[in-house]
């Protein structure tokens, strides 16, 4: 990847229910990484509630990016960029890390850049000298999104199959709320399956043919309803090795689905490097699971580290990066867009030359 023409850059990433900063330097090093999770905030109702997730981001983006800015030991008249997603999301979380960013960039007199979240997931290899260049096919799994892309660089993301109904990170989390095992979900029924048979409990593989690269998880939310109601009418209780087992039958579906048709498509777009980001990518199965049929299938597979699995403003900072190299930034009339397509994100930076205060 070219090197960026502006650094430090400050990147804020507040779609959902974390409110992240980070710092990288012009050569794209981590100087500072800061995650405020609301999981707290949420846990009692199992879900993200977008009001609160909104009041969350007000109260804390200050201190995050202040944090942020202690970590990587610069003040904000160092900063030669600021970055903040634009969509998708929720459009209050949105609204907060945008607008921030808008406040800040103003104020400093430095370019604006606008990042799509996929994007940004797609981009988190970049942090990592040891990850895959582009082009190569994406799989973004997460409690809001689940896609595949072919992916040549920021702006050049082309979705080949996507998620009709549940993503899987919400399938993930449904199951956990039919089961009382609290929020998020995924974290629960991975540790859960650790000690479960995955055959106990035969679940649906949704669009298994070859006729279509979509993924479908309302079936296997179905399956799983119907199959607690089914023993809890019959007195028997799903727990200890019941428990355990489910949860290892609802991991290995969702696992089995995500890999099959992404290594599928790797194949036969002849493209053979696959790069796994979003939430699930940080489930222990899909993890080992992506290296052993990698490897089967002759395809590269990368997956980032847990903590860049999981929304962070790291990634969004390397995106920022990648447009800044390229000379483009976005203007202060920006807006969030909760339904933002990665197909559009060309459409939220400009094409004229960034200008700012010159950087070290």
């Amino acid at each position: 990847m070219a090197p960026a023409v502006l650094g430090p850059i400050l990147a804020i990433e507040s779609s959902c229910d974390e409110t992240a900063a980070a710092v990288l330097d012009r050569n794209g090093a981590v100087l500072a990484d800061v995650v405020h999770t609301q999981v707290e905030a949420h846990a009692p109702y199992g879900g993200v509630v977008p009001e609160i997730a909104s009041r969350e981001h007000l109260a804390r983006v200050a201190s995050v990016v202040r944090r942020a800015l202690a970590d990587a030991q610069l003040t904000p008249r160092q900063l030669r960029a600021v970055a903040a997603t634009y969509g998708p999301g929720l459009i209050g979380a949105l609204l907060v890390g945008l607008q921030a960013a808008k406040g800040m960039a103003r104020a400093l007199g430095v370019p604006l850049v606008g990042v799509h979240h996929i994007e940004g997931h797609l981009m988190a290899a970049a942090a990592d000298p040891a990850a895959p260049e582009p082009p190569f096919i994406g799989l973004v799994a997460s409690g809001g999104h689940t896609a595949l892309y072919r992916f040549e660089g920021v702006g050049r993301a082309t979705l080949i199959g996507q998620t009709r109904d549940d993503a899987a990170g919400e399938a993930f989390d449904k199951t956990a709320k039919l089961l009382g095992l609290g929020y998020p979900g995924g974290a629960v029924i991975d540790r859960l399956a650790e000690q479960g048979d995955p055959t106990r409990f035969p679940m649906p593989f949704a669009l298994r043919d070859h006729t279509t690269e979509d993924f479908s998880f309302s079936g296997l939310k179905t399956a799983v309803r119907v199959l607690v109601e089914r023993e809890r009418a019959a007195g028997r209780a799903l727990e200890g090795a019941a428990l355990f087992d489910l949860c290892a039958s609802v991991r290995a579906a969702i696992v089995d689905a995500l890999l099959t048709k992404a290594l599928r498509v790797a194949r036969a777009k002849q493209l053979y490097r696959l790069v796994i980001g979003g939430g699930v990518a940080a489930n222990s199965l899909l993890r080992s699971e992506a290296m052993r049929r990698g490897a089967d299938n002759d395809v590269e597979v990368y997956l980032p580290p847990r903590r860049l699995c999981t929304d962070n403003a790291v990634m969004i900072a390397s995106a920022a990066r990648a447009w800044l190299a390229q000379g483009r930034a976005s203007p202060l009339s920006l807006m969030a867009n909760a339904d933002a397509r990665v197909e559009d994100a060309v459409g939220a930076v400009s094409t004229q030359p960034v200008t700012g205060p010159a950087g070290p």
